[in-house]
């Protein structure tokens, strides 16, 4: 299916590795001129390679900081002062009990978490509506309808994000411009791999799995971990041209984890 992106200007925060890396590769296999971010300049220059090497002569643009910081925001802001496509991945996770979170961390996890993709919607969403066109997405997350035990603060962030995109597309009525919310369900990334490690005690990821899914996510109907590039689907064809008639909505690839056929 061509999902007629060629020319179309996309970036995609934290994106050097996980379901950023793989939505930022899709993106570019559809002709989009895809701008990576990462942190680093070594973790973006092997995230560029990475992408080079998958589609062969797509040409990533690489954009180095921390976009939770409002001052690096601006920064890129000025460098890119306007894109078709705006997708938010950039996001934190930490398991620790409720009564061990810190008012700090709480903070920490909204600023990265939530901020930092309304910082940048704000930004270009005045350019979209002088274009009449454009495509902004955010990556929550199932744990932002079913909020994980362990992870509160996570949780919350996700569920925040679900507001914040329908409430842009509330702005955006009657114009070409969507706004969405995609919740990954339990995905396999670098991120997960170590969560896993952490949660897993050592355990070989198979076992880990078998039982993460009979006792942590009882509720999946995939019973196991999606891939990144399951997830990355979604989200690219959201980006789309042919996706115009899907806007305000949390669109799932939880592989059936959220028990509701709504």
């Amino acid at each position: 299916m061509d999902l007629k992106m060629n020319g179309k200007t996309a970036l995609v925060s934290g994106s050097t590795k996980g379901i950023g890396l793989a939505i930022a590769t899709k993106l570019a296999a559809e002709g989009a001129r895809v701008i990576v971010n990462g942190r680093s300049e070594s973790s973006l220059s092997a995230a560029l390679e990475k992408i080079r090497n998958a589609v062969p002569g797509a040409q990533p643009i690489g954009f180095a900081g921390d976009l939770a910081s409002a001052a690096v925001a601006d920064q890129l802001i000025k460098l890119y002062p306007s894109l078709d496509i705006l997708v938010n991945n950039l996001g934190i996770y930490e398991p620790r009990p409720f009564e061990e979170i810190s008012d700090d961390e709480w903070r920490r996890f909204f600023e990265v978490n939530v901020l930092s993709a309304v910082r940048l919607a704000r930004a270009y969403l005045p350019a979209m509506r002088q274009r009449n066109w454009g495509r902004i997405v955010f990556i929550s997350s199932e744990s932002g309808v079913q909020i994980p035990a362990e992870m509160v603060h996570y949780g919350m962030t996700k569920t925040a994000l679900l507001a914040v995109s329908r409430g842009i597309a509330e702005t955006c009525a009657g114009t070409g411009i969507t706004a969405n919310a995609v919740l990954p369900g339990p995905t396999r990334s670098e991120g997960v791999n170590e969560f896993v490690t952490k949660m897993g005690a050592g355990r070989p990821f198979e076992e880990f799995e078998d039982e993460f899914f009979r006792t942590v996510r009882p509720t999946s109907l995939l019973k196991r971990f999606a891939t990144t590039d399951e997830v990355a689907s979604m989200v690219v064809y959201v980006c789309s041209p042919l996706a115009s008639a899907t806007t305000g909505a949390a669109l799932r690839a939880d592989g059936g984890v959220v028990k509701s056929c709504f």
